[in-house]
């Protein structure tokens, strides 16, 4: 199993993701430059959290025209699993690989805290260590991660169980109190049609070790790899 994390200009969880996949997985995990258009043959593509090109014009906005995104994106149709985290998951909204987009939180602040996330489905490559209803804790960071989408695709996402994670209360309740940025239906992280490509807000490589407050963002990880493994 070999693991690529994409460097942009502003990455600034790259080693985060890296030293995740390495350490959790023990996976040969190998970074990938923005600029190039060679992928190394990875078996799966972590997009990390940070502020690519300094988050100009829109965040994600000129990190999805880069060079690499055109493999990450063929990548993807080819079936291969790819992780957008925090600015990642702004990337592939921007790259149209996800639906929907990532606007400036509500409280037009930047959050940075830790939050409940509850699991909407339990299934390959990305939860399937997890059950359904499972309550995870996880750090977010982040002044543009309030996710909107038209009503009709929202109600699309539902519809066809895309939506792999919301905010909710220490006690599974999805409030509005629960919701750190205002995201529409409590929106944490979802997934393409296909179901290999995942955004999140939320960071599950800054949970994985008791010294971080948390290690509920193993499940993410080991999903992945259990996926890799019976492919």
């Amino acid at each position: 199993m070999k693991i690529g994390v994409v460097t942009f200009p502003g990455s600034n969880c790259d080693y985060d993701c890296y030293k995740a996949s390495r350490d959790v997985l023990s996976a040969d995990t190998v970074y990938l430059w923005h600029g190039d258009h060679d992928l190394a043959d990875v078996d799966v593509v972590f997009l990390p959290g940070g502020f690519s090109y300094g988050d100009y014009l829109r965040a994600g906005a000129i990190a999805s025209l880069s060079p690499i995104m055109q493999e990450v994106r063929a990548f993807a149709e080819a079936g291969g699993p790819v992780v957008g985290i925090c600015n990642g998951f702004q990337i592939l909204c921007e790259a149209g690989m996800l639906p929907g987009a990532l606007i400036r939180n509500r409280s037009l602040k930047f959050r940075s805290k830790p939050v409940h996330l509850r699991v909407e489905r339990s299934v390959p490559p990305f939860t399937s260590a997890y059950a359904v209803g499972q309550v995870l804790r996880f750090p977010i960071a982040h002044g543009e991660g309030c996710y909107v989408a038209p009503e009709d695709e929202l109600d699309r996402l539902q519809a066809e169980g895309l939506v792999l994670f919301r905010y909710c209360d220490p006690g599974a309740a999805v409030t509005e109190a629960a919701n750190p940025n205002g995201s529409v239906r409590n929106i944490a992280g979802i997934t393409n049609a296909r179901g290999n490509v995942l955004g999140m807000m939320p960071h599950p490589e800054r949970a994985v070790d008791s010294l971080l407050g948390s290690v509920d963002g193993i499940g993410v990880f080991q999903s992945v790899a259990e996926h890799l493994v019976g492919t």
